[in-house]
């Protein structure tokens, strides 16, 4: 009796057999077709049939209505996957603004990159290196976001005055700042893989050729089953692809320090001043980590908001930790009052109640 149960028992095996019977006729393509529409979505707003209105809300064209997520129900991927579109049409709709209505002008990075080579952008307006009095730079945080955005789900679900960096820029101008809009996600190019690039499954080597089939016929069982699982889990597998880094923009915090060194730092304002949103203040304290001196020397004011930077992991020393106190302040999501202090467990800037609550 132990020998059978340890061996799964007769009863066992024979669901085993008929299970695997079962599987082996089904017609998976006939399934298929009761699953996700295609993934192709439209490339413009009005395809969407939605525009944002006179509030700079995004609005149905036909219908007035909210943007809805749940548009097929129970497609939550293919859901998903068009929230995803209308968000990289949106994206461009912003980098429109702030050219035609904030009148920035877009500028390459890296300075000095040729023609074949990935490259990123930011946006400044027509002052922002000769300015003499005082210069503004935004930094978002992580995620899908890019220049001139603060969040993309407040864009979509509230107006474009809550989710983009647009009111900021504009009262900047108004105010007599030049200003550096920075685009820290944008840190490669995706391209598709070719067969040459994509590794071999198989290791050519000089293994004897009885274990070389041996090893080939358990990674074509192993692909197999793979392909067999893919095909329910992920019916209209995108295109396998490979990222190639932006030079010396590979990363947020690397992009913080290339702006500094081929712009910041080469302005004529006497007053720099930093507004940096969730993961761009850990980038902005990380610049001041490898450009200390010249940081001191020409930031006024830092003004973060929800700023996720960590002195300890990032191992601020004793100065920096000294000059954020002074010169910093952490503007955190809170139910009390605007400007009302927030205890920190952190021996860095002070952090105050921004007077509203996560959502």
């Amino acid at each position: 009796m132990m020998a059978q149960l340890q061996q799964g028992g007769p009863d066992e095996k024979e669901k085993t057999t008929a299970l695997k019977d079962l599987l082996s006729r089904i017609d998976l393509d006939e399934l298929m077709k009761k699953d996700e529409p295609p993934l192709e979505f439209p490339d413009t707003l009005e395809g969407f049939e939605y525009i944002f209105n006179e509030k700079g809300q995004l609005r149905h064209i036909k219908t007035g209505e909210p943007f809805v997520f749940n548009y097929r129900e129970d497609l939550h991927r293919w859901n998903q996957k068009r929230y995803e579109a209308l968000g990289e049409i949106i994206t461009k709709y912003i980098y429109e603004l702030l050219q035609n209505e904030c009148h920035l002008k877009k500028v390459t990075l890296p300075v000095d990159a040729i023609e074949t080579e990935p490259k990123s952008f930011i946006f400044m307006s027509e002052d922002a290196l000769v300015n003499p009095d005082k210069l503004l730079v935004l930094i978002h945080g992580n995620g899908v976001v890019r220049a001139g955005q603060w969040a993309r789900r407040l864009i979509i679900n509230e107006d474009l005055d809550s989710g983009t960096q647009i009111p900021y820029i504009k009262r900047a101008i108004e105010e007599g700042y030049g200003v550096i809009v920075l685009n820290p996600n944008e840190n490669y190019i995706e391209v598709e893989k070719t067969k040459a690039q994509i590794p071999l499954s198989s290791d050519i080597s000089d293994e004897p050729a009885e274990k070389r089939e041996r090893k080939d016929k358990i990674q074509k069982e192993t692909k197999k089953r793979r392909d067999f699982y893919e095909k329910y889990r992920n019916p209209q597998k995108e295109k396998e692809t490979m990222q190639i880094y932006i030079r010396d923009n590979g990363s947020p915090e690397e992009h913080a320090i290339y702006v500094w060194d081929h712009f910041i730092s080469q302005s004529a304002a006497e007053n720099v001043f930093f507004v940096a949103h969730s993961y761009g203040g850990l980038a902005f304290v990380e610049l001041m980590i490898q450009r200390e001196a010249e940081v001191k020397n020409r930031v006024t004011a830092v003004a973060l908001t929800d700023s996720v930077h960590n002195v300890w992991h990032q191992e601020v020393g004793k100065t920096i930790r000294e000059w954020m106190r002074e010169n910093c302040c952490n503007w955190v999501s809170s139910s009390e009052p605007l400007d009302t202090s927030v205890e920190s467990m952190l021996p860095d800037c002070p952090r105050v109640s921004a007077g509203i609550s996560a959502k």
